[in-house]
């Protein structure tokens, strides 16, 4: 990485990613209302309360391995002799055996209870079973055994009231399969957060209402409209679709007062620059207020963050605002940096750190097989995708209009302001699977 101490700071006024971030998740109350759903439910939600075990896990002393269970003193002194031992009991996983006879050992599967009076268990293919003169079956041991080899112990893996997913916890396959196996066969959570999702522009045009062929001059198609609802799904979210709002004050004061109606995040994209036919921070403050307004990061700059009051008639208290530019790149990107770990914490995750912006433990070092010599003051985001020699290639166009860039990469480059980055410089990228997890 070769750093330019020289360059310029970013613009006054513009707010540093990590410090915007803090300051958002400051923002974000956990929701209070929960609901209790089956575990099938459940995937994707947060849990609202610890989950204690009710009972140890295991359950009992059982076996790891398809073999014997035996006394270890007499397999030592059986080996030792070169003789076999009787099998005197036959235990499959779900059976409970008898007490295991001195001078005996057991044919034991996985997952059986250990019998009383065993203390250790050798796998099959440490044994040469076989049968005495009078056909009963018997057992010569290829090594002595250890105490305790291969039993699972009573409660090693969980402990009766021990917290195994504490509140807070985002469910997934792994977590569910742990619920069931403590026996719960529900869980409180989070209820959903409802999120109205609006767009600004005049320039909009919903696919489908019209054919490209007839696309008037000057619109385009709403594209951040659809990638924004698909990232607000994956993260369990409700998601209520507004209607475009037209490029003018009255109309983007009615859209946001009516989206903010029993909705806990308003979510738009586009009219949160400066320009003339940018409405949104007027039309906020008019409703509500602003607590972050502009970041310095590119692309992204437009990002803001307030609250919405509610008609005292209907919900009542405050609505979270967030405004994401209208470039589709820059929604994109800032909806992974900030917007993402903002609604898990909304949701009751504390540990956002899986999910929030790069320059966390989830980044990784990784050389670069481009040069991108100019300087930007701004903390810069580059699509990148990793290639078989095990580096890092860039997507020939980074403007923040390119949505195919993103269709095309795998990650970002987190680049810092003024570095400059030279052809095999280390650099510290941050995977898409880690931030769409």
């Amino acid at each position: 990485m070769n750093p330019a101490p020289t360059a310029a700071p970013a613009r006054p006024g513009l707010l540093p990613l990590d410090d915007a971030l803090a300051a958002l998740l400051a923002t974000a109350q956990p929701l209070n209302e929960l609901e209790t759903l089956a575990l099938d439910e459940a995937d994707g939600r947060v849990l609202a309360q610890d989950l204690r075990a009710a009972l140890d896990v295991p359950g009992f002393d059982n076996s790891a391995m398809d073999g014997y269970a035996v006394r270890a003193a007499e397999v030592a002194a059986a080996h030792a002799a070169g003789a076999a031992l009787p099998v005197s009991l036959r235990i499959p996983a779900g059976a409970v055996g008898a007490a295991l006879q001195a001078g005996t050992v057991a044919r034991i599967f996985t997952g059986a209870p250990i019998p009383t009076g065993a203390d250790a268990v050798l796998a099959q293919e440490e044994a040469e079973p076989n049968t005495d003169a009078s056909g009963s079956p018997q057992v010569r041991f290829l090594k002595p055994a250890r105490l305790g080899q291969h039993i699972r112990r009573r409660g090693e893996d969980i402990a009766h009231g021990q917290v195994v997913l504490p509140a807070g916890t985002l469910l997934g396959p792994a977590e569910l399969g742990l619920a069931a196996s403590l026996g719960a066969a529900q869980l409180p959570l989070r209820r959903r957060l409802r999120v109205a999702l609006l767009s600004s522009g005049d320039e909009l045009i919903e696919p489908g209402h019209i054919a490209p062929e007839r696309l008037p001059p000057g619109a385009i198609y709403n594209s951040n409209r659809t990638f924004l609802r698909a990232l607000l799904q994956r993260l369990g979210c409700q998601v209520s679709v507004c209607a475009p709002v037209p490029d003018r004050l009255d109309a983007t004061v009615a859209a946001l007062r009516e989206a903010a109606q029993g909705h806990d995040l308003v979510l738009s994209s586009g009219g949160v620059s400066v320009g003339e036919a940018d409405h949104l921070k007027a039309a906020v403050q008019a409703l509500g207020g602003l607590h972050l307004w502009q970041i310095a990061i590119k692309p992204g700059k437009p990002f803001a963050h307030g609250w919405l009051e509610r008609a005292a008639a209907t919900a009542g208290g405050r609505c979270h605002y967030i405004g994401l530019p209208g470039n589709p790149v820059a929604s994109y990107v800032t909806f992974l940096l900030l917007v993402q770990p903002f609604v898990r914490r909304l949701q009751g995750v504390q540990d956002v750190s899986g999910c929030a912006s790069p320059g966390l433990p989830q980044t990784i070092e990784l050389p670069a097989h481009f040069d991108w010599p100019s300087v930007e003051r701004r903390r810069e985001f580059l699509r990148v995708r990793r290639n078989a020699a095990g580096g890092l290639d860039l997507y020939p166009s980074q403007g923040s209009g390119v949505l195919s860039s993103i269709a095309w990469a795998d990650g970002l480059v987190d680049k810092a302001p003024g570095q400059t980055i030279a052809h095999g410089d280390g650099v510290r990228y941050w995977p898409f699977g880690a931030a769409l997890g």
